[in-house]
């Protein structure tokens, strides 16, 4: 069940927990073996510094009513992998937060939508250096398909851009734009759950 990380403390803009005197609480993420059972905490930089350790994350994808997939362009204050463009939301559940819970609060705070018919569609543990600021992605990632049907708005100290695509669009744009180094990975594992959910004629 999902728990608070942070106890009497309020959370900033961006969604990162601040104490109560004020100042930031470290963000720790939860640690995982590679069957996802949970075995301890980090602190979030340091579960990315490589070699990495291996961490719970999740990744949604929402789609519109024409089977167009919302991607996000992450905002270039982050501290990773900034500016490139990645599926939806992405990010990590607290420690003892359920993953679900998770992607529907991180969407809802990044882009202002609370998903429609939110689903899970399995799992996948990658590996993936970011050749830009050195960091790594170790992750045991929760996967979510659903829809998206508000307009998106999005907080800008989280997300640069956002755009529906379709899937030759999405093609074309990562061709020419970078985009994050696990997105090929997390789109390719959710395909299956994609396809239920948009039908054959979507095209993914």
């Amino acid at each position: 069940m999902p728990t608070t990380p942070v106890t009497a403390a309020s959370s900033s803009p961006n969604g990162v927990p601040d104490s109560s005197n004020g100042g930031p609480e470290p963000i720790l993420l939860e640690l995982v073996d590679e069957l996802g059972n949970t075995i301890g905490t980090a602190e979030k930089l340091s579960a990315h510094q490589a070699p990495g350790k291996l961490h719970r994350a999740f990744s949604v994808f929402l789609f519109d009513e024409q089977g167009r997939l919302l991607i996000q362009r992450r905002a270039l204050g982050k501290y990773h992998s900034p500016g490139v463009w990645s599926n939806t939301c992405c990010g990590h559940p607290y420690p003892g937060e359920a993953p679900f819970a998770a992607a529907a609060r991180r969407t809802h705070e990044e882009l202002g939508i609370s998903p429609s018919l939110l689903a899970e569609a399995g799992t996948v543990r990658y590996n993936h250096p970011d050749p830009a600021s050195g960091l790594v992605e170790q992750e045991f990632n929760h996967l979510f398909v659903g829809m998206a049907q508000a307009p998106p708005a999005p907080d800008p100290e989280e997300v640069g851009e956002t755009v529906f695509v379709t899937p030759s669009e999405l093609t074309k744009r990562h061709e020419e734009v970078p985009f994050s180094a696990w997105f090929m990975t997390v789109l390719d594992a959710a395909r299956p759950a994609i396809r239920e959910l948009t039908g054959p004629a979507g095209g993914w």
